[in-house]
């Protein structure tokens, strides 16, 4: 790595705001792609396929601070496997299948209430509060949320159906909000050691579930699209994004970064528009205001380094 590259990255790695906006671009196409794929893959096959391909890539860097870090990991193997178990295994493969039973606009929707989830479990676990510029932040965010996701329409939120797929989507934005929460719990080690065991950890928690998804009958049907989605799912949703908002946590706080979640519809919008060619409508630009509006509200103030 040349050292301009080197020194990019290292002064990347240091600023929290950055590191969520990506966390959230890689995160925005994460619940369309496994909607779109949905009849083509099961969900625990996608997430151990997602999982398993993020780590072939991640290990090979990670293999020499694994195993100076083994000694760590082990002292603190509880707090590693809750971590593994909240954000790798159930997150994701919750979210799966709920999308099984439901549209990825509602998924979006129960999304947008993460960064609430999130201050109600830093609050119930560590009586932490949050600031009084994060409650007016993601309540402006999530009021602009809201507007983009409903298209300007308010009566739009009375035609959405509450089925069995939402509350598998619930369940997993509460895995994600608990994982965030006890990130501050993770032992001190490099940040390649940490992302790589909570990947094989999960990935022998979740397989199991796999086999017995197999035995069900339940196998893959090798379209190109499901392809697409495996590899769009593999390299950015998980491994980008999960370094980077490991680290934006690290440095800044659950509270603090909860706010950025918001962005993931808001973004998706515009993916939708550059990809699929959709035009922008009046609500997308009022909406990206509200929300940007509402996490530099959220962010004001100079953020936390708890570890550099």
């Amino acid at each position: 790595m040349t050292h301009p590259v080197r020194r990019a990255f290292s002064w990347s790695y240091q600023q929290p705001t950055l590191l969520a906006v990506i966390t959230m671009l890689c995160w925005a196409g994460n619940f369309v792609a496994a909607r779109g794929v949905h009849a083509d893959v099961p969900p625990v096959t996608l997430s151990v396929i997602r999982w398993a391909g993020a780590l072939a890539i991640l290990l090979p860097f990670a293999w020499a601070h694994l195993k100076r870090d083994l000694p760590t990991l082990l002292v603190h193997w509880r707090i590693m496997l809750v971590l593994s178990i909240l954000g790798i295994t159930c997150f994701n493969t919750f979210a799966y299948v709920g999308l099984q039973y439901t549209v990825a606009m509602n998924g979006i929707l129960l999304q947008s209430a993460m960064p609430v989830l999130i201050a109600l479990i830093v609050f119930a676990t560590y009586r932490e509060m949050p600031t009084l510029f994060q409650v007016i932040g993601v309540s402006v965010s999530l009021i602009g949320v809201i507007y983009v996701i409903v298209q300007g329409d308010l009566a739009v939120l009375l035609t959405l159906d509450v089925n069995i797929g939402d509350l598998w989507l619930l369940a997993a934005m509460i895995a994600w909000a608990a994982y965030t929460a006890l990130l501050r719990e993770r032992p001190p080690i490099h940040w390649l050691s940490f992302t790589a065991a909570t990947m094989v950890l999960g990935i022998l928690v979740l397989s199991p579930f796999w086999i017995w998804e197999l035995a069900r009958g339940r196998t893959v049907n090798p379209t190109w699209a499901a392809a697409a989605a495996s590899f769009y799912l593999v390299l950015f949703p998980s491994v980008v994004a999960y370094i980077c908002y490991n680290r934006a946590v690290q440095l800044a706080g659950a509270n603090w970064v909860a706010p950025f979640f918001h962005l993931i519809p808001v973004l998706g919008s515009v993916l939708a528009i550059l990809i699929l060619g959709e035009r922008i409508q009046f609500y997308h630009a009022l909406g990206f205001v509200l929300v940007m509006s509402g996490i530099g509200i959220a962010s004001r103030g100079t953020a936390t380094k708890l570890v550099t």
